[in-house]
């Protein structure tokens, strides 16, 4: 069975940064496209980032040239580096992990990252 568990999550000022972390373990691929989707109170979930196996990154506008994703494909691990960050930057995050066999994405629980002005 798939778990995907991330953290790294917390409350940081305006400005500050935070590092956040995603595995996915129990799988039995080394997942094709990994990424980070984030939902904030009363807005639908919006993607943040995302990266192939190839090393392929899609960045969502609001957070080009803040955050920067990076993974370790053999270990299906991904990473979200966040800087500059911005109150509007506060939401639970969520990562996924896919599937090259089903194209199914495997999700984590979320971890909550708070900016305060």
């Amino acid at each position: 069975q798939v778990h995907v568990v991330e953290s790294g999550g917390g409350l940081v000022q305006a400005g500050g940064s935070l590092r956040l972390s995603c595995t996915a373990s129990g799988t039995s691929f080394r997942a094709n496209v990994m990424g980070w989707y984030r939902q904030a109170p009363g807005k639908q979930r919006e993607l943040v980032a995302t990266i192939s196996s190839g090393g392929d990154t899609n960045y969502a506008d609001s957070v080009k040239g803040r955050f920067t994703i990076s993974a370790d494909n053999g270990k299906n691990m991904v990473y979200l580096q966040m800087n500059s960050l911005k109150p509007e930057d506060t939401a639970v995050y969520y990562c996924y992990v896919r599937s090259p066999f089903t194209s199914r994405d495997y999700w984590g629980q979320g971890t909550q990252v708070t900016v305060s002005s």
